[in-house]
């Protein structure tokens, strides 16, 4: 199974004292829009999103489709095959992908500690 890019998307309070913070750390802008409270920085193949507002928790970000620089791979693990692939080995999921849609799709799931789990694909 490939689960494409990694990254960890951070619920921030502040993005802009966020983004200043990690910049201080040697990460810079590789996209989103600050405007709209999200931004995605990188630093080496590291990947941080930073979200102001829009969920309560850190979250895992997968990213099939993707490689670390958001390039499209022309090989990939479609969501709804690592979904399948989930629901036979009985792992419960939050939310699922439609299995009669292809490209864009999203599904979620915890880890047995609760940490959320996003794979997210844009293509």
């Amino acid at each position: 199974m490939k689960l494409g890019a990694f990254s960890v998307s951070l619920s921030v309070k502040d993005i802009h004292a966020s983004k200043a913070f990690y910049e201080n750390l040697g990460f810079s802008d590789l996209g989103g829009d600050i405007s709209q409270n999200w931004l995605i920085m990188k630093n080496e193949n590291c990947i941080i999103g930073l979200f102001q507002g829009m969920f309560e928790k850190n979250i895992l970000t997968f990213n099939p489709g993707w490689d670390e620089n958001a390039k499209n791979l022309d090989s990939f693990t479609d969501v709804r095959e690592i979904q399948r692939h989930l629901k036979e080995r009985g792992i419960p999921l939050q939310s699922e992908a439609d299995e009669t849609t292809d490209g864009p799709a999203h599904i979620t799931l915890e880890d047995p500690d609760g940490n959320s789990i996003l794979i997210d694909q844009h293509r």
